[in-house]
């Protein structure tokens, strides 16, 4: 199981750890998105940056759209829409995009149709960061 973490504020005033932690993450800039697989590490480091960014469940249908629409190899190229974007979207789903050869450890999104809700709280308590189960799906689709 991988999740999806979506960059939502900007890095003014922010300590240097939360700026290496982003840069480790491959957030370099607000909407910016990356798929990372579930393990302890990678939970350290959203805890650690929760205050700066959103995240949750990743599905492969998600993914899949989300490779066809702001997919880039690593020349900076398109990712070609074919057969094998279904197998390349399970394979990102089941390992995360990091350990994907071939591609871009980050997408380049928009920022979301119908704008944040708030960059400054939780998204329990009705803001856009923290965790948010798999409704980040939905906000990814928005960002497209």
């Amino acid at each position: 199981m991988t999740w999806m973490v979506v960059r939502v504020r900007g890095t003014i005033h922010a300590r240097r750890d939360i700026t290496e932690t982003l840069r480790y993450l491959h957030l370099a800039r607000p909407n910016h998105a990356t798929v990372l697989p579930e393990d302890r590490g990678v939970r350290g480091m959203l805890m650690k940056v929760q205050g700066y960014i959103t995240w949750g469940e990743a599905e492969a249908e998600t993914v899949g759209q989300l490779i066809e629409a702001r997919g880039e190899t690593v020349d900076g190229q398109r990712v070609p829409a074919g057969r094998e974007l279904p197998e390349l979207a399970r394979a990102v789903t089941e390992r995360g995009l990091i350990a994907t050869e071939g591609l871009k450890p980050l997408f380049r999104l928009r920022a979301p149709k119908g704008g944040w809700k708030s960059t400054k709280k939780p998204f329990a308590r009705g803001g856009a960061l923290g965790y948010r189960g798999p409704k980040i799906n939905e906000l990814v689709r928005r960002m497209m």
